[in-house]
């Protein structure tokens, strides 16, 4: 049996990051991370071109743009939702988990999803970076590994 699996390493790829505004208290530590996994697996840190958009439902668009310009390798996605009172956090977790998938799917580029769905700002806060590691990280490692595996394909 053959097998093909992905390197983590990141040496001349071009990522682009697309990142959420509304939670920026929990955003910034996701693009931390993943700027701090880029580099660590070899990547330049100018090789990364971060998009700021207004929420998470705003990502899957600009993510698609940004996947179908042929600039970059892969995209990674950054938010945070976080459960409140109301069925809004329902409509934009699973809307913007949709669409990152379309465009995926649409440009043959990987993109990842780094979109914190939480119940509570302290969960967020455990995946950015403190007791459940950095998501943002996360995303950044899968996002590496499918660049490579694609190569491979």
């Amino acid at each position: 049996m053959k097998k093909i699996e992905g390197q983590l390493v990141a040496t001349g790829m071009k990522i682009g990051v697309v990142a959420s505004r509304f939670n920026d208290f929990i955003v910034d530590h996701l693009v931390n991370g993943a700027e701090d996994c880029f580099v660590r697996h070899g990547g330049n840190t100018d090789d990364i071109t971060l998009v700021l958009v207004p929420g998470a439902f705003e990502i899957p668009l600009t993510a698609e743009k940004m996947a179908a310009s042929g600039k970059y390798d892969a995209i990674v996605c950054l938010g945070a939702v976080i459960r409140g009172a109301t069925p809004h956090f329902d409509m934009v977790a699973n809307e913007s988990a949709k669409g990152i998938a379309m465009a995926a799917f649409k440009t043959g580029v990987p993109v990842l999803n780094g979109i914190l769905t939480t119940d509570s700002i302290e969960q967020a806060v455990e995946r950015a970076g403190t007791k459940a590691g950095n998501k943002g990280a996360d995303a950044m490692i899968s996002a590496i590994e499918m660049v490579n595996l694609n190569k491979s394909l």
